[in-house]
């Protein structure tokens, strides 16, 4: 049964699968093309864009202390060794209001690994602008660490640049985990000033973002807002698009010293992250 939400008003229209809690896409009707790419729906990261909870990306040997105590984490269907962006993006979400331009979803999980929360996520279209929010409320008796962010797939191809600030950078290493910090940020990496960049695989975190990067595609201006300094960039060869995510801690936070970026939730307690795209 296909319980898909399409959302509009006069300047976009999105399309939003409960499954996942995902955004199969996002369509500029002042430009007629899309923003987000269009996700056909068949595999979970086939879409727009999607949640992660309650950890993003990647964690080094699926695993952090927390408090004295090893926290060793489950894995899933989508990646053989980590927990990859938590499971909120591979699991249905409830539906618990819808309006024209609007929804709300929700999802519970418990875990044998700690992890005891409910989640509630909004989207919102606001004039020219998608509002996303991700709101976590721990459960458990015990005290865990969170962390989250969104997963958004921009429309991008030969007729784009894009553009951000960041003071410094993690490249990649084994396992798509990263390798010492640093703050000579090479060209194929440093997106200082607008440009296409190289068609090629890139997969790294930025540290000191300013909390705004712009696509710009042929006439259509696109601005992602979110007050974290922590970006993941990901782009693959030959593939029209380009991703930039908004996380609430680097990648592989857990097992950095201080945990930067990550929340001890106590029951009760809640974290927020909110993100938006602005189109003109």
């Amino acid at each position: 049964m296909d319980d898909t939400l399409t959302l509009q008003n006069t300047h976009l229209r999105m399309r939003v699968d409960p499954q996942g809690g995902r955004l199969l896409s996002l369509f500029s009707l002042a430009h007629q093309q899309a923003v987000l790419r269009e996700g056909c729906g068949v595999k979970p990261g086939e879409c727009g864009l999607f949640p992660m909870l309650p950890v993003a990306n990647r964690i080094a040997e699926n695993r952090f202390l927390f408090r004295g105590e090893v926290v060793n984490l489950p894995r899933h269907e989508e990646d053989a060794v980590f927990f990859l962006h938590g499971d909120g993006w591979l699991r249905r979400w409830d539906t618990i209001a819808v309006h024209e331009d609007a929804c709300h979803l929700r999802s519970g999980r418990q875990m044998a690994c700690g992890y005891d929360y409910v989640a509630d996520l909004h989207y919102q279209l606001d004039a020219a602008v998608l509002h996303a929010s991700l709101t976590i409320t721990h459960r458990g008796e015990r005290p865990m660490l969170y962390g989250c962010g969104f997963h958004p797939y921009f429309a991008f191809d030969r007729h784009s640049t894009v553009q951000f600030a960041a003071s410094g950078y993690w490249p990649e290493g084994k396992q798509h985990l990263p390798q010492e910090w640093q703050s000579d940020i090479p060209r194929q990496a440093d997106f200082s000033g607008a440009q296409y960049g190289e068609d090629a695989w890139l997969n790294v975190g930025y540290s000191g973002w300013s909390g705004r990067a712009i696509v710009q595609r042929d006439v259509m201006k696109v601005t992602l807002l979110s007050q974290t300094p922590w970006l993941m960039l990901f782009r693959m060869q030959g593939e029209s698009f380009l991703c930039l995510e908004p996380q609430s801690h680097p990648v592989n936070a857990h097992n950095m010293p201080g945990q930067p970026g990550l929340q001890a939730l106590a029951q009760g307690d809640q974290c927020h992250f909110a993100m938006q795209i602005a189109v003109v």
